[in-house]
């Protein structure tokens, strides 16, 4: 039984040579990765003539390695010091610490932060994941944690969303989350509104807005006293801004949906026609991508 099970993971031979030239070809791993040696050498220098052996070279074969999660602790050493003579005590101030009298360090805040946002790793399973690190924090304190790191955080998120809005071109576009209130028990839906400068920007920004609805107010009050052209979707809660001095820019991945819709349903030759326009505005995207403002322009 288990002699089968290994044939099945023993990798097929190729049958001719086509076959071997297909087969893909080892994934040289990145040189900014540490090298760590690990040398094997035979038991013995002496050759089974009596004679002694000498080195020749040496073949390497590369295995990535990846050591799971290990707590640390950092003990921070405060030394007195005192004057004999007048008794003045000298001792180094505490250093700052994102969350005062906690026991986390800024490295592991961003350990727990970070998978949050990017991985929608949530508490409960990070908790999981310590405790076979050696150290369970339960789910609770990690909430705790991250709310008072977004507290630190929001200065950062202010001076964000002033410099984003010295922008004269945004994207708009809000997607829905769950929300749990305090004694509920049961979620309803928010919205996280986000707000991005243009790919042709010298300033890659991106301000997310957390608001319980998706009302068109919420936009209003991020943008307030913005003038430009804000690139969004068709969604009736930016309506409002455009009878302002803001100048209504629509995506053409909207437009092109009515066609796609309307030839899916019934396969209309005008419709494809449409369809085959759009896809000659995509080629051109792709051509001048790569191009600034002044050169697309002139196209």
């Amino acid at each position: 039984m288990l002699t089968a099970e290994i044939e099945q993971l023993a990798p097929i031979k190729p049958a001719n040579d086509k076959d071997q030239k297909r087969q893909s070809k080892p994934v040289a791993l990145p040189a900014l990765l540490p090298r760590k040696d690990v040398h094997h050498e035979p038991d013995s220098s002496s050759c089974h003539c009596s004679c002694h052996l000498h080195r020749i070279g040496e073949d390497v074969a590369e295995k990535l390695d990846c050591q799971p999660g290990a707590f640390t602790v950092e003990r921070h050493v405060r030394c007195k010091w005192v004057c004999r003579e007048c008794e003045t005590l000298v001792q180094a101030p505490v250093p700052p610490q994102i969350i005062d009298k906690g026991i986390p360090t800024a490295a592991l805040l961003a350990q727990v932060l970070v998978p949050i946002v990017l991985d929608q790793l949530r508490w409960y399973r990070q908790s999981g994941i310590y405790g076979r690190s050696g150290f369970a924090i339960p789910d609770t304190t990690l909430a705790q944690w991250v709310g008072v790191y977004g507290v630190r955080l929001q200065p950062l998120v202010d001076a964000l969303a002033e410099q984003l809005l010295a922008q004269p071109v945004l994207h708009a576009d809000e997607t829905p989350v769950a929300m749990l209130k305090p004694g509920l028990g049961k979620t309803h839906r928010a919205y996280l509104w986000s707000y991005c400068s243009t790919s042709m920007s010298s300033m890659k920004a991106v301000v997310f807005d957390f608001a319980e609805s998706r009302a068109g107010r919420h936009a209003g009050e991020f943008l307030e006293d913005w003038q430009g052209t804000l690139v969004c979707d068709d969604f009736a809660g930016y309506k409002a801004l455009f009878r302002q001095s803001i100048m209504e820019a629509g995506g053409m991945a909207q437009a092109r949906r009515k066609f796609h819709e309307l030839y899916a349903n019934h396969k209309n030759q005008n419709v494809e026609e449409a369809l085959k326009l759009f896809g000659v505005l995509y080629d051109v995207e792709r051509q001048v991508q790569e191009v600034n403002c002044e050169a697309r322009k002139m196209l």
